[in-house]
């Protein structure tokens, strides 16, 4: 990939920001702007598939530490059927290059617009392991939410706050805590760890990777006397319309008070407020509680695919 220019690949990310929109709802130009920047700077491991000299497709990934995280893969009229078979050769020729890189001892890979066990090949007969997310997405009302969605009253000592940036190192301690011995943390190694919680909160408030962060419409529930993060739901906007719930968690000793529904409650009431059209999640679908939670609120599932996981220890 480091030998093709931004300009080469221009014509195929331009048709999946069209199939990101078309199939997800997410207007994908931010993230496809942010992709051409790295090309230009020829600094992003990957491969791309030619034919007559054109790019047909690409897949590509980025190190963190002793980890590579498989940031997409995409290829023409590929990834709405379990026909494809440009793709399957880039992700073999990628997995295969990242198993051999010294020090590389774990790879991640979340490909969201592929159908569940589309891309099985190249995965699972290099060793990785396959777990089922769901993409579910919310039809929001024209006004907000009715008493059959009333909102939870709060347990005394805990308020709801707007986010603010002096949040981050709570809401770290938080994510790390509600994902202990969690399915979640098998998936991303992030949750492992206080300061891996921490980038990951960099990453989905500082990069377009799943949208443009929302600050007006992410919560904090806190406890008013100690300052401690007790709940968290952080939001993107994926299309002006759209928004996208990136992380909703609850403290463990906090669970089945109903804290989950009052954020979520919360977040709905504000993008109605501000007329957008749709709200959009992604679950694992294991998370059976997390997923009745949806359910039950009004949410469907639109898609099914798959987050894959090497572990080069095991």
């Amino acid at each position: 990939m480091r030998h093709f220019t931004a300009a080469q690949l221009r014509p195929l990310l331009e048709d999946e920001a069209r199939r990101w929109d078309t199939r997800l709802r997410w207007d994908y130009k931010k993230s496809t702007q942010l992709l051409l920047d790295y090309l230009d700077s020829r600094v992003l491991p990957g491969f791309v598939g030619l034919h007559g000299g054109r790019v047909q497709g690409y897949a590509f990934c980025v190190y963190e530490a002793a980890k590579a995280v498989i940031g997409d893969a995409y290829a023409f009229g590929e990834g709405e059927s379990q026909n494809n078979p440009l793709c399957e050769t880039l992700l073999h020729h990628l997995i295969e290059m990242l198993q051999a890189t010294p020090g590389c001892d774990r790879i991640e890979s979340q490909l969201l617009m592929f159908p569940s066990g589309a891309l099985n090949g190249p995965f699972l007969s290099r060793g990785f392991s396959a777990f089922p997310r769901l993409f579910l997405g919310c039809a929001l009302p024209s006004t907000a939410p009715g008493a059959t969605r009333a909102e939870t009253r709060l347990p005394a000592g805990l308020r709801l706050v707007p986010w603010h940036e002096d949040f981050y190192s709570g809401s770290g301690d938080l994510i790390h805590r509600a994902y202990l011995d969690h399915i979640d943390s098998q998936i991303n190694d992030q949750y492992t760890t206080v300061a891996g919680s921490l980038r990951f909160l960099h990453n989905i408030i500082r990069f377009p990777g799943c949208g443009i962060f929302d600050t007006a419409n992410s919560w904090v529930l806190r406890e008013e006397r100690s300052g401690l993060v007790q709940g968290l739901l952080l939001c993107s906007r994926v299309r002006s319309d759209v928004g996208h719930i990136t992380q909703l968690c609850v403290a463990p000793e906090l669970r089945g008070l109903g804290l989950g529904r009052a954020l979520l409650h919360r977040c709905v009431a504000e993008f109605v407020r501000r007329n957008f059209r749709g709200l959009t999640l992604t679950v694992t679908e294991e998370n059976r509680d997390a997923r009745r939670l949806y359910t039950d609120y009004g949410f469907d599932v639109l898609h099914r695919f798959d987050a894959m996981v090497w572990n080069g220890s095991d």
